[in-house]
């Protein structure tokens, strides 16, 4: 049949056989409607139970759907207290790139909880054996082996249907899956089934929103770095950021897919875990998402500085949220009101902090930032006051045609050490208050003054790492220490000035000194990592003056300026692509870091 034939045969087909493909669900109501998460069978199958102390561990797998006539199964660890009955329920959705965690379920059922941990991504289980089973999709991929997936709506081989849809997106799969995990954990007899929970971080944060926006079974969420919605919007302070474009209509996608689409129809209580400086989980976003949820019992804690990790006192959150919502033995503060201020008498705005003190509160942290970009932004911390039960800050700025950004965070007491997973227990924890964000458009508006100064001091370490962030900071070999300050005009460097590091260290070392340009800032060149090695004598205090032609990167090329450094890092050694510099067994006690400033070439 030729094509011009063809072309009339198929305008020939009648309008019935027409309207029989299938229409695309265009809110996320209507993508939800027909899955019931109860109606299939699971047919579980133990693959391997075992105890250890107290606890019961189980991997299983379990039927997920049919899709393209092909069965999908999903493999998962599950643990809970030994001989216990009626005990809350919490569903694990683990990041990308990882897989269904021992330790997850192990830290929970510790806990008092019964923990099943999915293994979405479809990675080889934990100490698994030849031959066990494993995650099987069957006809369909929502894998991280089929990255596109993600932000689609086209059909495909993959995918389920066979018109531009929502169905043919990862997240649809692996939200359903997610929620057959649900409908397992009720069917266990030591869960109770009206207590059931649901946490992830990174991807698992993404999965955690949309299982807590579809599922009335779920009585807590606790996302953290991810969920963020508005992914396909540009962000309106920076624009030249790019964003990710779905392959399928947009308005479509956001309806259907993006997270902000979703947080209206979450009842459960909702704590957010992020980082300030997230790459996955934006700041703003998160707390502009957070709002569309229409009870607002909602809880932000925001690690300051950090990207895709947390401090012990942010991640202990967490598990007391959680604890609160399904055991009743935590009673979170009520979220710190806040109030930012662009109208004083004197034209500098003014932060105001009055947190609820039904717990002990040991500080609060008052910080703002001068930078549109969420990722990259150096957070200040203000010089706050205590008047009674407020804490008060001014936040001098440069000028009034960047914007400014606010919030606080305040930290409690608690009565006893609270275990941590992955980190030492703490005796305290924090949540933070709403981000205030103010263009520029507002400050000229309230004739906001510029009052602020540039400073040749970056830090004399009278407040210790304050500004910074630490990575393996009490391990004598591994330590690092990083701030995004240089970033801030404050403390940018100049043309004409030198950076200069005064130092002590008891035995001779090599200290590395790493600084990273672009970093997140594809939109204004490229990521690079510039590295200067400075060998110290030891034994007294040294002073070491650095241009930017004394780093270089692995290619061999010389820093040009200090102009788009965003990242500076002090460390014991640095190694990348097979190159390392330093030394992985430094020498005696860490360094005293006593003064780190710009100084000017003729001096």
């Amino acid at each position: 049949m030729n094509r011009n034939i063809l072309i009339g045969f198929v305008c020939l087909l009648p309008a019935t056989v027409l309207a029989d493909q299938p229409k695309a669900p265009a809110t996320v109501k209507e993508l939800w409607s027909d899955f019931d998460p109860r109606s299939d069978p699971l047919d579980t199958k133990v693959v391997r139970e075992w105890e250890k102390d107290g606890i019961v561990y189980r991997y299983v797998t379990f039927h997920i759907g049919t899709f393209k006539g092909t069965p999908a199964r999903m493999a998962a660890f599950y643990a809970f207290p030994k001989g216990t009955e009626k005990l809350p329920g919490l569903l694990h959705l683990h990041g990308g790139g990882q897989r269904a965690f021992l330790h997850e379920v192990e830290f929970y059922a510790k806990r008092g909880y019964a923990c099943l941990s999915i293994n979405w991504g479809g990675r080889e289980m934990e100490e698994a054996k030849d031959g066990d089973p494993n995650t099987d999709w069957g006809a369909v991929d929502p894998t991280q082996q089929n990255v596109p997936g993600y932000f689609n709506l086209k059909p495909g081989e993959k995918y389920l249907d066979p018109v531009e849809s929502p169905r043919n997106n990862n997240w649809y799969l692996l939200t359903l899956g997610a929620r057959r995990g649900l409908t397992f954990l009720e069917q266990q007899p030591e869960v109770d089934p009206d207590k059931l929970g649901v946490y992830g971080h990174s991807m698992g944060g993404n999965l955690t929103v949309y299982v807590a926006g579809t599922d009335d079974r779920i009585k807590v969420a606790a996302p953290s770095v991810g969920g963020s919605g508005f992914r396909t919007q540009s962000w309106p302070l920076l624009p030249e950021q790019r964003k990710q474009t779905p392959n399928g209509d947009v308005g479509l996608f956001d309806a259907t897919i993006g997270f902000e689409s979703y947080a209206p129809h979450i009842k459960a209580p909702l704590l957010w875990l992020g980082a300030t400086n997230d790459f996955h989980g934006i700041m703003d976003d998160t707390y502009r998402t957070g709002e569309l949820i229409p009870h607002q019992n909602v809880r932000y804690a925001f690690t300051p500085h950090m990207n895709h990790r947390f401090t012990p006192e942010f991640a202990v959150t967490r598990p007391l949220w959680l604890d609160q919502y399904l055991k009743g033995s935590f009673t979170f503060p009520k979220m710190p009101e806040s109030k930012l201020m662009l109208t004083a008498d004197d034209g500098i705005p003014v932060l105001q902090v009055t947190p609820d003190s039904s717990l002990p509160i040991e500080r609060v942290q008052l910080l703002y930032s001068v930078d549109p970009d969420p990722q990259a932004r150096f957070w200040r911390t203000a010089n706050a006051t205590k008047d009674g039960s407020r804490w008060t800050a001014k936040l001098p700025i440069l000028t009034v045609d960047q914007p400014l950004f606010a919030f606080a965070n305040v930290h409690y007491g608690l009565t006893k050490p609270e275990p941590v997973p992955f980190a030492p227990p703490t005796k305290e924890f924090a949540i933070s208050s709403v981000l205030h964000t103010a263009t520029p458009d507002d400050l000229h508006r309230a004739a906001t003054k510029a009052t602020d100064t540039r400073s040749s001091l970056i830090d004399d370490f009278s407040l210790g790492w304050q500004d910074w962030y630490t990575l393996s900071a009490s391990n004598p070999h591994h330590w690092e220490y990083s701030a995004r300050k240089l970033n801030d005009p404050k403390w940018q460097g100049q043309p004409d000035q030198k950076l200069t590091l005064e130092v002590r260290v008891e035995r001779e070392n090599e200290l590395v000194i790493v600084l990273t340009e672009n970093f997140f800032r594809s939109y204004r060149g490229k990521s690079q990592e510039f590295v200067a090695v400075v060998k110290l004598n030891g034994g007294k205090t040294e002073t070491v003056s650095l241009t930017p032609g004394d780093f270089t990167a692995t290619t061999g090329e010389k820093l040009s300026s200090w102009k788009n450094i965003d990242l500076l890092s002090l460390r014991a050694y640095y190694e990348k692509n097979g190159t390392l510099l330093g030394s992985k067994g430094w020498q005696g006690p860490q360094p005293k870091f006593l003064k780190l400033y710009w100084q000017r070439k003729d001096e």
